[in-house]
């Protein structure tokens, strides 16, 4: 089969992708070879960041700008009014709470967070404040960056390209015919039913985060592109609020907590911000540790008895910089027919998607009995989210009551 591109991996760069080029009547097929989603995508907070984060220190970073316009963009998606109609999407909250501790840095923190945002916190009075903020000092603020659960997202999107998204074997089911450098003529795939497909693209899209460095291997280029950041967040489960939110410390978020529920019904928080960036080299007893003193001094209200802990490991897969630092914005790296992207942020997928558009070529040729042929083939599944992981869980509360 002739096509106009074949996208690997299915996260939200890839998906987001797939969606954009259908509806501008590209032939395309995305390929998969665990879960729609596995690795960062569903891993997320699923924060619709406004650029928040890259405000802090009182100055409007090339980040910020890059991004601040992104929750506007979400936003008209997750009402349908927008393409593509996100509207079966989960949204978890249509805010986050802004807070501080005692600390100077922490208020100039609070400060920054206001400086140049399309999407601005705006204090609330003490009597909206939550329980769980009761105690802390200084004002609150809300933010409206809306809080979606990543599963969904990942869902949602899947049921609208079902029919051109195909399960692949990882360790047999791929194979690259390369012409002169970079040039990838044909791919052949193999499900494990054994069933074979030759797929002829004009452009190949590489979208698999960290699995990008193992498609760049296999077509002979360099894996040095990129490199990985690694997080470890935790988890934490039990009586608790909803809650979304952001605690200011300097130019860093010192917890970001986002809360969604189990399929027991249990309310789940997801705690990641600076706790998850000093964890990485911790064990995961030691960032539960942790993590409870510093929710013990951000949130005092929060009562900590009989909660049971987790932790989850991720890798950010990024376009090489100096230092390994954080990236400024998304990286498109084109050499030959091949492209590779890093997304950087889940919320930058649209941008992502408009900028590739324009270098695929629309080719006639695509039929829709092909389509209809590979509607019959496997089709992966939608990765669980962290916490209904079983290993990711200590199944024993660190903190007891007295």
């Amino acid at each position: 089969m002739r096509c106009d591109a074949v996208i690997f991996g299915g996260g939200i760069a890839g998906l987001w992708l797939l969606d954009e080029c259908r509806r501008g009547g590209y032939s395309v097929v995305l390929l998969e070879n665990r879960a729609l989603g596995s690795g960062q995508t569903v891993a997320s907070q699923g924060i619709i960041h406004g650029g928040l984060k890259y405000t802090l220190s009182g100055m409007l970073t090339k980040s910020a700008a890059n991004i601040s316009e992104m929750p506007l963009v979400w936003r008209e998606c997750f009402a349908g009014q927008s393409e593509p109609d996100l509207s079966d999407t989960t949204i978890r909250s249509n805010y986050c709470y802004l807070w501080r501790t005692q600390s100077l840095t922490s208020r100039l923190g609070m400060i920054g967070a206001k400086v140049g945002l399309r999407v601005a916190p705006e204090n609330i009075s003490a009597n909206d404040v939550p329980p769980v903020l009761k105690g802390c000092p200084g004002t609150v603020a809300k933010l409206e960056e809306q809080v979606m659960s990543p599963p969904s997202l990942i869902a949602n999107l899947y049921e609208r390209n079902r029919d051109v998204i195909l399960k692949y074997n990882a360790q047999t089911g791929c194979e690259f015919q390369t012409g002169k450098p970079s040039q990838i003529e044909q791919i052949t795939i193999t499900t494990e039913k054994g069933e074979s497909l030759k797929l002829m693209p004009s452009r190949v899209i590489f979208t698999a985060g960290k699995g990008n460095a193992t498609l760049r291997e296999q077509v002979g280029l360099s894996t040095s592109a990129m490199q990985l950041r690694p997080l470890h967040m935790v988890m934490v489960r039990g009586n608790l609020p909803e809650f979304n939110g952001h605690c200011i410390d300097g130019s860093k978020t010192r917890v970001t907590i986002t809360s969604d529920r189990d399929i027991r019904g249990q309310t789940i928080w997801q705690i990641g911000g600076q706790v998850s960036e000093v964890g990485v080299e911790m064990t995961a007893d030691e960032l539960i540790a942790h993590t409870q003193q510093e929710l013990s001094e951000v949130l005092p209200a929060l009562d900590q008895d009989r909660l049971e802990w987790g932790t989850y490991r991720v890798d950010r897969a990024e376009r090489k910089t100096g230092g390994g630092k954080r990236p400024e914005s998304f990286a498109i790296k084109s050499e030959g027919n091949t492209l590779t992207v890093w997304p950087t942020k889940l919320v930058l997928a649209p941008v992502v998607a408009a900028a590739i558009l324009p270098k695929i070529t629309y080719d006639a040729t695509w039929s829709n009995q092909e389509q209809q042929t590979l509607a019959a083939w496997g089709k992966p599944p939608v990765a669980l989210p962290p916490w209904e992981v079983p290993g990711n869980w200590s199944h024993r509360p660190l903190r007891k009551s007295a």
